[in-house]
C-alpha cells in the first residue's frame, strides 16, 4: 500500500511543473506591459524600470522562470503587481479567495450528488418506463446547458421575478444557492446518467438475484447491496469532475460577483499580473491534484485490485 502510495505521489510533480511552466511561459506572451498598465502610459520611462527591477520583471526569461520556482519552494508565490491587499502578498490574496471557491464547489458537489443518486436510482429502476425517459430526457438537458446561460436565467427568475435569493455577491447562505445550482446542475446531469448505467449492470448480476431470492425487500436490495457497487465508478468520476467544477467556477463566480479565486484570476489576467495568475493556476492546479489523489486512494481502498 505505502507503495502505491509513493507512486501516486509521485505522478503530482511532474503534473503540476508542467502546469505552473506553461503557464508561466503563456503569461509572459500575452501582449502588454503590466508595469505600464500599473503606473499609466504617461509615465517617465526610468520610473517604469524602476519598478520593473523591484519586481524583477527585467531579468531574462529564463532567470525569472527560476527566481519564481526558487520563492514557491520557499513557500513565496512573489507580489502581486495591481492588486494591493495584503500588502500585495499573493500567498496571503489566495490564502483569503480561496475558501471561498471550496466552499461553493462543494456545495456545487452537494447538490449534484442529492440529485444524481436518487435520479439514477430511480431511472435505472423504471428502466424504459415514462419516469425513466423524462429524466433522461432532463439530464440530457442539463448536459446541453452551459453555465454562463443557465446562471443569468436563475438570476432573472428567483432573483429579479421572485426576489427569493439575492443577485450576486457573497456572505449568507442565501447569496450561495444560485452559484451552487448553476455550477452543480451540469454534473448532476453527469452523475445521474453515470448512476443510471452503473446500476444497471448491478442489478443485472447474479447476487442481487440471490438476494432477492432470499426474500429481502426491494429497497434493500436495490439501496444496500446494488448501489454500494454501482457508486465505486460513480467516485471515480466525481473525483475527475472536480477539476470540471473548478474551471466552471471561473465564470459562475463571474456572473454572481461571487469574490473566489475563479473570479480573481479573471481580473489577474486583465490587468497582466503574472504573480497572480501563476499563483491562482497553482493553488486550482494543486486542488485538482490533491482531489484526484485522495479518489484514487478511495477507489483502491473499494477495489483492491486497482493497486495493481
Amino acid at each position: 500500500m505505502l507503495r502505491y502510495l509513493a507512486s501516486r505521489l509521485l505522478y503530482t510533480v511532474p503534473v503540476l511543473w508542467l502546469l505552473v511552466s506553461v503557464v508561466f511561459l503563456l503569461i509572459h506572451l500575452v501582449p502588454g506591459d503590466p508595469i505600464h498598465q500599473m503606473l499609466g502610459e504617461n509615465t517617465g520611462s526610468a520610473d517604469v524600470e524602476a519598478v520593473r527591477h523591484q519586481y524583477g520583471l527585467d531579468a531574462p526569461l529564463g532567470r525569472q522562470y527560476l527566481n519564481y520556482w526558487k520563492g514557491v519552494l520557499h513557500g513565496d508565490l512573489g507580489r502581486s503587481i495591481a492588486f494591493d491587499e495584503f500588502d500585495h502578498k499573493v500567498g496571503k490574496i489566495i490564502a483569503h479567495r480561496y475558501p471561498l471557491t471550496m466552499r461553493l464547489t462543494f456545495a456545487a458537489m452537494a447538490i449534484a450528488l442529492l440529485i444524481s443518486i436518487p435520479a439514477g436510482v430511480r431511472s435505472a429502476r423504471r428502466r424504459n418506463r415514462w419516469d425513466d425517459r423524462v429524466l433522461s430526457f432532463v439530464s440530457l438537458l442539463g448536459l446541453s446547458f452551459p453555465n454562463f446561460a443557465l446562471g443569468p436565467i436563475l438570476i432573472l427568475f428567483f432573483a429579479i421575478h421572485l426576489a427569493l435569493v439575492p443577485v450576486s455577491g457573497s456572505g449568507t447562505i442565501a447569496h450561495l444557492v444560485l452559484p451552487a445550482i448553476t455550477l452543480g446542475g451540469s454534473l448532476a446531469a453527469i452523475l445521474t446518467r453515470m448512476v443510471r448505467t452503473a446500476m444497471l449492470e448491478e442489478l443485472s448480476q447474479d447476487y442481487i438475484r440471490t438476494a432477492r431470492a432470499k426474500g429481502l425487500s426491494e429497497n434493500k436490495v436495490v439501496y444496500k447491496h446494488a448501489l454500494r457497487n454501482a457508486l465505486v465508478p460513480v467516485l471515480t468520476v466525481v473525483g475527475l469532475q472536480f477539476g470540471a467544477l473548478l474551471a466552471g467556477a471561473i465564470i459562475t463566480e463571474t456572473i454572481f460577483s461571487w469574490p473566489g479565486i475563479g473570479r480573481l484570476t479573471i481580473a489577474a489576467i486583465n490587468r497582466r499580473d503574472y504573480f497572480l495568475v501563476q499563483g491562482c493556476i497553482l493553488a486550482i492546479g494543486l486542488t485538482y491534484v490533491v482531489v484526484n489523489f485522495v479518489t484514487d486512494l478511495f477507489y483502491s481502498f473499494a477495489n483492491p485490485r486497482i493497486r495493481q
